[in-house]
């Protein structure tokens, strides 16, 4: 499997006090949803009770929705998961960071410039010290990895590589947009067509995902509830990551998927939506055939109120298990956990 790993003999200096150690549970994450998968797993690493410690933990994020705004790096997916890590998250706004104030996006306003994209004064250190630290020569990895460090998250946090890959949308009737037109400018308005993630072909898994991906310690994989297409599809595109995939499931590893879509309805974002537009019926049983066509997932996690589509799902040959998937507090998130974690 070494061989489909493009960049795995890198080896990660970690900054103490996060040693690289090994990689017993790795996540795949978009935003917000995802964030919540991960947390639900940080806790139950913290907690002792599942055999992992938090180091053991790696969550590595989609960064196909980077974008470069009024000059500055703004990795909105690494954000979500670093805050709500941190224990920062604003949870009624569902992004960024809380008790933010809007300083700076009120004199940008006045001074007539973009203001699609609203930057909160918190949220701002973030992407001048990330930007800073890129133009010194540093990589995503480096710059996520300090600012870990610096917000005393516990786990590993890392992005999906450390080259460009930047998500694309095409509409039906608009052409071609950049995700954050499309996702904040243009609210999800326009209907899609297909997407692509510019830069995939030449990206290399950046060195924590690679490590991860050939650990003989890794015990499972978990692809957190995120959107399908714009939040997973960026890391699977990045070249070998589908192959290494492929051979943990091949190898009895779990790979587990927990579906976005509960009761014919994202959990958040525009996944269903997204889903309807492709013509793909918008249940849990799609979302589990959709990663089952290319091998790599070995189960998917459903909420009760989709137990009905257990038995489609089992005939793709793909575990089920079914448990509230609506993270809305540490008991949702610790049921979560121990579905996922418990799979042999």
């Amino acid at each position: 499997m070494s061989d489909t790993i493009q960049g795995a003999d890198d080896v990660l200096e970690f900054p103490t006090p996060t040693p690289p150690g090994t990689t017993k549970v790795l996540a795949l994450s978009g935003g917000v949803g995802g964030a919540k998968g991960a947390q639900a797993l940080l806790e139950a690493a913290t907690g002792g009770e599942m055999g992992f410690e938090p180091r053991e933990l790696l969550v590595v994020c989609n960064t196909g929705d980077d974008f470069e705004h009024v000059g500055l790096h703004i990795a909105p997916d690494l954000d979500s998961v670093m805050y709500r890590l941190a224990d920062l998250h604003d949870e009624e706004r569902g992004w960024g960071r809380r008790d933010e104030s809007w300083h700076f996006l009120e004199s940008l306003v006045q001074l007539g410039g973009p203001t699609w994209f609203r930057l909160g004064d918190r949220d701002l250190a973030t992407h001048t010290l990330r930007t800073l630290r890129l133009r010194d020569g540093d990589t995503l990895t480096d710059v996520t990895a300090e600012l870990c460090r610096e917000l005393e998250i516990p786990c590993r946090v890392a992005p999906m590589s450390d080259d460009p890959v930047r998500t694309q949308i095409e509409t039906h009737t608009n052409g071609w947009f950049e995700f954050q037109e499309y996702f904040v400018k243009l609210r999800c308005e326009p209907e899609v067509r297909s997407f692509r993630f510019r830069g995939a072909e030449e990206a290399r898994p950046a060195p924590p995902l690679a490590k991860a991906l050939r650990d003989e310690h890794l015990e499972r994989v978990v692809i957190c509830p995120s959107n399908p297409f714009v939040s997973v599809d960026p890391i699977l595109a990045v070249p070998g990551v589908v192959e290494a995939l492929r051979g943990l499931v091949e190898r009895g590893v779990p790979v587990i998927a927990i579906s976005p879509i509960v009761g014919g309805q994202a959990i958040k974002g525009p996944s269903a939506k997204m889903m309807d537009e492709l013509e793909m019926p918008v249940t849990a049983a799609a979302v589990a055939a959709y990663y089952a066509r290319r091998g790599v997932i070995s189960h998917v996690l459903i909420d009760p109120v989709d137990a009905g589509e257990a038995g489609g799902i089992e005939e793709l040959g793909v575990g089920v298990l079914v448990e509230g998937s609506v993270m809305v507090d540490a008991g949702s998130r610790r049921g979560v956990a121990a579905a996922v974690l418990g799979v042999e």
